[in-house]
């Protein structure tokens, strides 16, 4: 079995690909509907926490879904947490400019992050989580995100996700490869395979909305999905 990514690995990577994560008119690419989940999830974080001051996002890369969420909440705190600094140095650039709240960034990973519990209105985790590996990590990080909420608050996530049916999943995944042939070609299909096989180990979302509800969310909703990717979130209780 292929080994997968270090934590270091994925950092470096990252460090070098700032350009690709800064278009907020198409998301990434290689992310099926990227653009409409980052407005579904605006739109939905206004409608839980019309109120809201403070945001954490989650491996914000450059700082597309903070942009798409400042657009409804333009003085809001913002807290951007990546590993890699050269995407944070960008989302700060980018993010400052679009709220007159503060601003500011956290170089780490989240699962060591010192982060003020009950603090946040909103978080997000825009393609991120899938990069846990153990089910243990999976559920110290949900429940991390729960108690970093304030009570009322809401966690949305957006992300590549698998199908628990073996049949589903190959057959998504041959829809998703098929996506991505009339993106860029068939060399393009078969280097994000690659890329996946080697830095991702997604959940799918029956396992994720189940956690969620583990941990203590409630009103979890599923905003969009389609193949092998979906938006989805709830809220903490008050």
């Amino acid at each position: 079995m292929q080994s997968k990514s270090t934590v270091k690995e994925i950092k470096e990577r990252f460090d070098k690909d700032v350009e690709r994560f800064s278009n907020l008119e198409t998301g990434q690419q290689a992310t099926i509907d990227a653009p409409l989940c980052m407005e579904l999830i605006a739109n939905a974080a206004l409608s839980c926490n019309p109120e809201a001051k403070n945001l954490l996002d989650i491996g914000c890369g450059a700082g597309n879904l903070s942009l798409k969420i400042l657009e409804q909440f333009p003085q809001m705190n913002s807290d951007l947490l990546d590993l890699s600094k050269p995407m944070l140095t960008r989302a700060k650039d980018r993010v400052t400019w679009a709220t007159t709240g503060t601003v500011e960034t956290i170089q780490a990973d989240l699962r060591d992050a010192k982060l003020e519990e009950g603090k946040y209105d909103i978080i997000v985790a825009a393609a991120v989580l899938h990069h846990l590996r153990e089910d243990e990590d999976w559920e110290n990080v949900f429940a991390k995100i729960f108690k970093l909420l304030a009570p009322g608050g809401s966690f949305w996530i957006s992300d590549l996700v698998i199908h628990d049916d073996p049949q589903i999943q190959q057959m998504m995944w041959n829809w998703y490869g098929s996506y991505l042939e009339k993106l860029k070609g068939p060399e393009y299909r078969k280097d994000v395979f690659a890329y996946i096989a080697k830095e991702d180990s997604p959940r799918s979302l029956v396992y994720q909305l189940n956690l969620m509800e583990k941990v203590g969310f409630t009103g979890a909703e599923i905003l969009h999905k389609n193949s092998c990717f979906a938006a989805f979130g709830g809220r903490k209780p008050k």
